[in-house]
């Protein structure tokens, strides 16, 4: 064996030897997958991927995403040796509190860790997104002589992640979009936490991979360390294919009891197997947390290396700038999260009317807009563009031929869409998903993850609530509403009409960290006379009294989207009846109760207990905004709708300006 390859295998070996501490140490986590990946790992890293130790964030980096969270330690054990800020510190703190070094990985604790997983299959879905973003920058961005984006983006899959309907979703869209630059390695050990994959998963991966367009590698030996790298090559090499590279491994590999066992998968090994397993590797079996000398001078020239690739690139850069200062600026900007000069130029105000639109058609004015200013805020949606109206008119679909595209067709793939515009939000691109709003159950858990991440990704909904109609209660959403305003970090905006809509859109481009669910009507809704009632920039504080009588209100009326237009009839059917009502609209709780309490104060007085809430979903989370602990004061949704005309349904559950003056009129009397 030459010095060089031992060097290797005692850098494998550490990779091994750090996780099993790790985990034994925390008494918790997974040490098999680490222990049979190393190498895989490995490879990948000290032969065939572009990265910078010393700059996490460079551009043009490859990315790496470990779609197997579980294995978290494998990664935490490669940034260690390859120079990252990972300590040996930081991994004895695995899954410690206030540790970096968490259960599975999440973006922006460590650096390296290019997104947040866990949830199997998000990894390699928002590997996706990353991937059609480089072809979208480089499209864009680059000029003959000057090709500043030009990166690959790896991603680690377990069986898990194959199993995970996201992962066909994402991979099928992939292999049509024909991203030769996105590389899946498939850990193929048979085992998952209950037992051998047989008991659930015995489909053929390689043929599934073949059918979708992917370009398929099979190494039969996770250490055979040369056909990695060959089919690493081969991989890289591949101009019209994304490549998956499927990979024989033995989970705890070198473990005398527990290779190829359940028990090693979600479980610490235990002090004396894990003495054992040591031994095995040739590896000093009282040593913990122990890095050879030769694997810290390995860590030098990985750092050495990746200072040469950025001053290279800073270089081709420089010249890049010098030639096209205008695109280099644009990419700064990008990079930065910044939006350039006069983004909010066509955000202009749109006339009162009473019949108005319906807020996904004044929205598809504020998009194209927006697009006119932003040429990397894109999007498209699940197969839905003619009914949420999201296309951007001055551009072309992004495909396998036009790369520059800026729609998206994601296809009836909810789940997958959602993790795409993930990776395209880390690739720094602004971009937005679309799809009727009943379905953001199925985008749900990438819509968590963009919360985790801090991403200012945009889902548009639209059809908002039993508004939907004649389609009935399959796709009326009605706990969706209180389902997403549940959930941390994420900015629910249901806007009453377009100039709601227009201001709240300077709010959102204006985000860097958080993602906004937007909540848009089907129906017409008529645009406010604004010269009768207050400005619409009162919705950037999440509510705003947008009419009131004289004195103090003796009944509060809140609306929110398609139901404001309900209070503001009922309001005029109680002032001539000589109630004085106010009306808030509240398009976002969130940003409401982010407000000082003088403020919250102002609208909502404590000092008048009659309010109404009129929303049509569910009551549930209203409860604070009335300050009772029954639904009396709620008018919402108790079942899930039924299939009729609106104004048949309006009736029927009692969301019409009568019901809401009657009630109101109750309210008073009784308190």
């Amino acid at each position: 064996m030459s010095e060089t390859e031992k060097r290797e295998w005692l850098c494998i070996n550490t990779l091994r030897t750090l996780s099993m501490d790790a985990v034994q140490k925390a008494n918790s986590g997974h040490p098999g997958a680490p222990m049979g990946l190393a190498p895989v790992a490995f490879t990948l890293w000290d032969k065939c991927m572009r990265h910078t130790p010393h700059q996490p964030e460079w551009p043009n980096r490859d990315r790496f995403i470990l779609s197997a969270g579980h294995a978290s330690m494998l990664l935490y054990s490669l940034l260690h040796i390859s120079g990252y800020g990972v300590s040996l510190d930081d991994i004895k703190d695995f899954r410690q509190l206030h540790g970096k070094c968490a259960g599975h990985p999440e973006y922006g604790l460590v650096p390296g860790i290019e997104a947040t997983t866990g949830p199997l299959g998000q990894g390699v879905a928002t590997s996706v997104g990353m991937a059609i973003a480089e072809r979208w920058m480089a499209n864009y961005f680059n000029r003959p002589g000057h090709e500043i984006i030009n990166h690959n983006v790896f991603a680690l899959a377990s069986d898990g992640c194959m199993m995970e309907g996201i992962s066909g979703e994402a991979a099928s869209l992939a292999g049509h979009l024909g991203l030769s630059n996105l590389i899946w390695i498939y850990d193929n050990n048979n085992i998952t936490i209950e037992g051998e994959t047989s008991l659930a998963f015995s489909e053929d991966v390689a043929a599934r991979f073949t059918a979708y367009g992917w370009n398929v590698q099979h190494v039969g030996d996770a250490n055979d360390l040369g056909l990695l790298e060959e089919a690493y090559g081969s991989a890289i090499s591949e101009t019209g294919r994304p490549t998956l590279v499927i990979v024989d491994s033995h989970i705890a590999f070198g473990s005398p009891n527990k290779q190829d066992s359940a028990s090693a998968h979600g479980a610490p090994l235990g002090d004396d197997e894990v003495k054992a397993t040591k031994s095995n590797y040739g590896w000093n079996p009282e040593r913990s947390f122990y890095v050879p000398d030769e694997v810290k001078e390995y860590r030098e020239q990985v750092v050495a290396r990746g200072l040469k690739l950025e001053e290279e690139w800073k270089r081709g850069f420089s010249a890049y700038a010098d030639a096209h200062p205008e695109l280099a600026r644009e990419f700064e900007m990008m990079q930065a999260r910044e939006l350039p000069d006069n983004w909010e130029k066509g955000l202009s105000l749109f006339p009162a009317d009473p019949k108005g639109l319906a807020t996904r058609e004044s929205n598809n004015k504020l998009l194209n807009a927006l697009a006119d200013q932003i040429p990397w805020f894109m999007g498209g949606s699940a197969d839905l563009g003619p009914s949420t109206k999201t296309y951007i008119k001055e551009t072309t679909s992004f495909s396998k031929s036009k790369f520059g595209g800026r729609n998206f067709h994601f296809g009836i793939r909810e789940h997958a869409m959602g993790a795409v515009v993930n990776g395209m939000s880390l690739s720094k691109l602004r971009p937005y998903g679309a799809t009727f709003f009943v379905f953001s159950d199925y985008a749900r858990p990438a819509i968590r993850l963009s919360a985790l991440m801090k991403l200012p990704v945009v889902y548009l909904f639209t059809h908002d609530s039993i508004g939907v109609g004649e389609d009935g209660p399959t796709h009326q959403p009605v706990e969706h509403l209180a389902s997403l305003r549940a959930m941390p970090d994420l900015d629910v905006i249901r806007p009453a009409d377009a100039n709601e809509l227009s201001v709240m859109w300077k709010y959102i481009m204006g985000l860097k960290d958080r993602p906004v669910a937007l909540v848009l009507s089907r129906q017409s809704l008529p645009t406010i006379d604004r010269s009768q009632y207050a400005s619409a920039d009162g919705a950037l504080k999440g509510a705003y009294i947008l009419v009131d009588g004289d004195g103090t209100p003796d009944v509060i009326l809140i609306g929110t989207g398609s139901e404001l237009p309900i209070c503001l009839k009922a309001y005029e059917l109680l002032s001539r009846d000589g109630v004085k009502a106010r009306v808030v609209s509240m398009p976002c709780t969130t940003l409401f109760l982010n407000q000082d309490k003088e403020y919250r104060e102002e609208v909502l007085p404590r000092s008048v207990p009659t309010r109404i809430v009129v929303e049509a979903g569910s009551t549930y989370g209203w409860h604070r905004f009335t300050m009772r602990s029954d639904d009396c004061g709620i008018i919402g949704m108790k079942g899930f709708g039924a299939s009729a005309p609106l104004n048949d349904l309006l009736k029927e559950f009692n969301f019409t300006p009568e019901r809401v003056a009657e009630m109101a009129k109750k309210m008073i009397k009784k308190l």
